[in-house]
This record gives structure tokens, C-alpha cells and sequence, in this order.
């Protein structure tokens, strides 16, 4: 141990970590001489014994990074490189290519992706937020098996319908079964096994967020469009065509709030019922050019629709008029993310889900279903946020808020290595809801620049560099706001109410 002695005779000592020192007990550090500076540039980081008579000791201590925070050396990120070939050819989006070269996904097949622990992060957050909505509609979250029986699926009627896009398989025992890419079916059967269920009891609104399969002929874009993805669907049951109906808005006012809190460029457009069925339809679609459906909008009104759902592609007519003239449709690309069906008793009827009356008259249950794309939200908003080179996610649902940047060991900076991790402790303890939203890149053998860049790659809304300003007697930190693309050198309060301010989990 070296020791620097200041004031009276050395006594008894109290042992304080120096990351965990706030700034009036580094103004009481700034007694080491040139014999403490020369300490302090040879361990990444030092235990100071602090006496009350005014003595300080010090030593090194252990690594940087410590168990209290998430470090980038820790995370299992293997960066995908892509072959000249594979680049041109076999990846046709943006999101794909970033996702892959970042370390967010790995193929793991043909249309099928492990999610690494960055985009399950990420994935994690877009699954609380759609959860926050769902609840605040009254509905309440289920799951049911991936599996489900041919019979239910023959008894709709889509076991044919579907054709090749239904992975069917059999059992030991040749029980025909397939891997669910909706459950209108099943949660209908759970429904009608409840038998004739009272008026009051109604409505009932139940989802679940989990993973889905269908047999794409021509799986590509990544987690765009893949044979195996995870989804958000939520099955209603209403007591009239009325009450459907009212459920059917509250639901895509749900939908609407969650883009508006992604901060997403999304349409509303009317889109075709499809192999569902029902008698309204409506699709969520992120605009971008990557876009695989062709949408027609108006400007002044909002009307929109797929044109899919127009007679032979053409433009629908808007009512409202411009100087007595009808407005024009912009032909628009989207990707499509969300939809919404009002089923009526299409399902009811074939599985006989009905209720009582107020005068004890049985009737059918109108229903009504409603999907979100949650893997494809994810890749979606990775495609239209993003520049070729940098990933830039919802502010929401970045995998960590805050990426804090020390100097690189060995340099001139290296006195402020310690800060680093003080900044760290000092942030979570000032604001709750960033403790688990720090990532420290204690990886001090490259450069800043090399790591801020790395950082940009990756999309982390505040990058916080602690570098030789840091050890200013006025100690300032550079920060840098990705979404925002500025760059500013703030004092430490400033910084701590600007992340107060702008934080948005």
C-alpha cells in the first residue's frame, strides 16, 4: 500500500471506494501531490482510506467493472460478417443487414432467427409497452399452446383454406395437428366450453404475446418476413354488434397510442379480411420504401386503404373535396404491422360460443381480433429510423438508455478511468429508472473514438464520454444525444437533468 498523509497522525480509517465518492470528497482528494497522480496512472481504478482527521490512504483496487453494472466486455454480441455475395444477394433490407452485423440476430434456417441478447432486450421492452396498452383496455393476458388440433382448424374451415402456409405435422399416434399462425379457433373452443355464459360476464378481451409459424413460400427481409415470429393477438367477445363495434375502436386507439409512444411514422388504412374473415378490416403500417404493400392515402383526410382491398389497384375516392374537386390519393409503401378484424359470429356460429340475454335469450357472441406483429415492430422501426450504418430504435425500447464511455487505459486521460464508474453509481442512485439502463464499455484498451462509435452502431440514445475534462476542477462530460445528433460538454448537474428530463422508460 502507498500512502499519502495529510494533517494529523494516521488513526483509525474508514474504507471508501472512489467510484463511489461524490465531488466534495474529490476536492478533498485533490490533497495527493504528484506522488498520488502517479498512483492513479497506474491502476484503472483505487480504494482511498479516509480518516476523520483529515489522513488519506490509498491502493488499487479490482477492475473496473464491477457486478453493480452492465459492461460491454460481458455482453454476448457476435458481430456477423456478411459475405460480398450474401450482401448483394441474399440480404434485401436494411434492418437485416444491421441487425446481423451488430449482433442482434443470427440466421438459424431458412426464414428462422435466433434473437441475441441485445434484440431480446429490446424485444422485452416493445413486449411491456404493448402490455401497458393492453391492460389499460381491460384485457387480460393468456397463452395457449403453438399446437393446436386439426379438428378445430377443419371445423372453420381453414385446415384447406390455408393450404401450404399452415405447417402440418402428425403425432405417434397420426393425430393431425399444426403449429398456429392465429387462434381464432382455439380461444373461440375455450370460450364455447364455458357454455351458455351470462350477459354481465361479458365483454371478455384476452391476448397473448407469443410465437407464431407460418410456411412462407419466400421468407426475406430478416424479422420481417419469417416462417417463425412472435405476435400479439387478442381475441374479444361482445355481447351485440354495437358493443363489438365500440371494442373494435377502443382496441385501434390502443394501436394508435402505441406508434404515437414509438414515435413511428405509421398509417391507419382499410385492409381486406383476408383468410379471417369479418366485415371490417383495418392494417397499421409503418411507411417505408422497402415496403411490400402498395397503400393509397389522402393527405387532407386521412383515408387510406390497401390496394389490395380497391377493384383491380385502382385509386379509392375520398370524400372530401378540394375547391370542388375530388382530393387525390397518394400511392404510398408500407410495411405492415398491426390489424384488426370485426368477426361478427363467423366463429361463434361454426363453435356455438353464445351468452344469455337480459331475458334469458341465447345469443351469439359478436367477436373481433386484433394482431400486432411484435417481432416485425422490432425489425420495422429498425428499417425507417435507421441510416445504412447506424441502428437507431424507438427511444422507448433501446436496449440500454445510457452508454458511458471511460478513457483508454495507459493514456494521458487515465486519471479519470475511476469517474467513470462513479458517474455509474451516482446516476443510478440520482434516477430510479435508469438502473438498469446503464451500459459501461469497460473495454479501456481501444480508444474513445473507436468506442463511440461502436456505440453510435448500436443505436444507445446517451452516450456519456468521461474524458480528460473530466478532471477539470470544474469537471465537465461530453455528452451525445444520437437521436437528437448533437454533442454537448456539461457539468455534472446539467447532465443529470438533462437524462432526467429526456428519459423516456
Amino acid at each position: 500500500m502507498k500512502r499519502v498523509q495529510h494533517g494529523a497522525a494516521y488513526g483509525m480509517l474508514r474504507t471508501v471506494r472512489v467510484s463511489t465518492l461524490m465531488p466534495s470528497v474529490f476536492k478533498a482528494a485533490e490533497i495527493f501531490t504528484m506522488r498520488g497522480h502517479q498512483l492513479m496512472n497506474h491502476c484503472k481504478t483505487w480504494l482511498v482510506f479516509l480518516q476523520f482527521d483529515g489522513t488519506m490512504t490509498a491502493e488499487p483496487a479490482r477492475a473496473l467493472c464491477t457486478h453493480h453494472h452492465h459492461c460491454v466486455s460481458k455482453m454476448f454480441q457476435p458481430s456477423y460478417i456478411l459475405p460480398k455475395g450474401m450482401r448483394q444477394e441474399g440480404i434485401t433490407c436494411k434492418s437485416q443487414r444491421l441487425m446481423m452485423e451488430n449482433g442482434l440476430i443470427r440466421p438459424a434456417g431458412t426464414g428462422i432467427f435466433h434473437l441475441l441478447p441485445l434484440a431480446q432486450r429490446a424485444l422485452d421492452k416493445l413486449i411491456r409497452v404493448i402490455e401497458s396498452e393492453m391492460s389499460r383496455v381491460g384485457s387480460q393476458k393468456m397463452a395457449m399452446p403453438s399446437l393446436t388440433s386439426s379438428a378445430l382448424w377443419k371445423t372453420s374451415g381453414r385446415w384447406d383454406m390455408m393450404g401450404s402456409e399452415l405447417f402440418k405435422l402428425r403425432d405417434r399416434h397420426k393425430t393431425e395437428l399444426c403449429l398456429g399462425p392465429t387462434h381464432e379457433e382455439a380461444v373461440t373452443d375455450i370460450i364455447a366450453a364455458e357454455g351458455l355464459l351470462s350477459h354481465k360476464r361479458l365483454p371478455i378481451r384476452l391476448y397473448q404475446i407469443t410465437a407464431k409459424f407460418r410456411d412462407e413460400p419466400r421468407p426475406r427481409f430478416g424479422l420481417l418476413r419469417g416462417r417463425e415470429f412472435i405476435m400479439k393477438d387478442l381475441y374479444t367477445f361482445d355481447s351485440s354488434e354495437a358493443t363489438a363495434l365500440d371494442t373494435y375502436d377502443t382496441v385501434c386507439d390502443a394501436y394508435t397510442r402505441l406508434f404515437k409512444r414509438l414515435q413511428v411514422d405509421f398509417v391507419k388504412v382499410v385492409g381486406d379480411t383476408g383468410s379471417i374473415g369479418g366485415s371490417l378490416s383495418h392494417e397499421y403500417h409503418l411507411l417505408a420504401e422497402t415496403g411490400e404493400d402498395e397503400l393509397f392515402q389522402c393527405d387532407k383526410c386521412g383515408l387510406g386503404a390497401n390496394a389490395e382491398t380497391t377493384v383491380g389497384g385502382t385509386r379509392p375516392s375520398c370524400p372530401e373535396k378540394l375547391d370542388e374537386v375530388g382530393c387525390p390519393m397518394r400511392l404510398r409503401r408500407g410495411i405492415e404491422v398491426g390489424h384488426a378484424f370485426l368477426l361478427g359470429s363467423k366463429y361463434s356460429k361454426l363453435f356455438k360460443a353464445c351468452y344469455a340475454d337480459a331475458a334469458d335469450r341465447k345469443q351469439l357472441i359478436e367477436m373481433g381480433c386484433y394482431g400486432l406483429g411484435v417481432t416485425r415492430i422490432l425489425a420495422a422501426s429498425i428499417e425507417v429510423l435507421s441510416s445504412e450504418d447506424e441502428i437507431r430504435w424507438p427511444q422507448i425500447i433501446a436496449p440500454y438508455q445510457v452508454y458511458i464511455i471511460p478513457p483508454k487505459r495507459k493514456s494521458k486521460d487515465e486519471a479519470a478511468i475511476p469517474l467513470a464508474e462513479t458517474l455509474c453509481n451516482d446516476i443510478t442512485s440520482c434516477i430510479s429508472r435508469l438502473q438498469d439502463e446503464l451500459l459501461l464499455d469497460d473495454r479501456d484498451q481501444l480508444t474513445i473514438g473507436r468506442r463511440v462509435t461502436d456505440a453510435k452502431k448500436l443505436g444507445y440514445p446517451y452516450l456519456i464520454v468521461v474524458g480528460k475534462r473530466a478532471l477539470e476542477a470544474e469537471p465537465l462530460y461530453e455528452l451525445h444525444d444520437t437521436q437528437r445528433g448533437t454533442i454537448e460538454c456539461v457539468s455534472k448537474i446539467d447532465l443529470f437533468k438533462t437524462l432526467e428530463s429526456r428519459s423516456v422508460v
